[in-house]
């Protein structure tokens, strides 16, 4: 089972938090990375963010990455969004 856990943090303080499961075995990881960030911004209410080459990086290093205020086109409330795979 493919979990994702995003967290949504201002002035270091957890504000929001969702764990998103996929349990579909024909996705490629990618994919069901792409699909728990689109669940964890529908849930947040906010646009999807704009994957940067550190991002990418980071997360295949790390199996997490935290989205600015670069990432999005509008302008967000909180620090940074963080996505962390906590089981796989």
């Amino acid at each position: 089972m493919f979990r994702l856990w995003g967290k949504e943090f201002k002035d270091n303080r957890l504000l929001k938090d969702i764990v998103i499961e996929e349990d579909d075995p024909s996705k490629s990881r990618t994919a069901k990375v792409f699909h728990a960030v689109t669940e964890i911004c529908m849930a947040f209410d906010l646009a999807e963010p704009i994957w940067l080459d550190s991002n990418i990086k980071e997360f295949q290093r790390r199996d997490k990455t935290r989205f600015t205020q670069d990432n999005f086109i509008e302008s967000i409330e909180f620090d940074y969004l963080e996505i962390h795979v906590i089981e796989e």
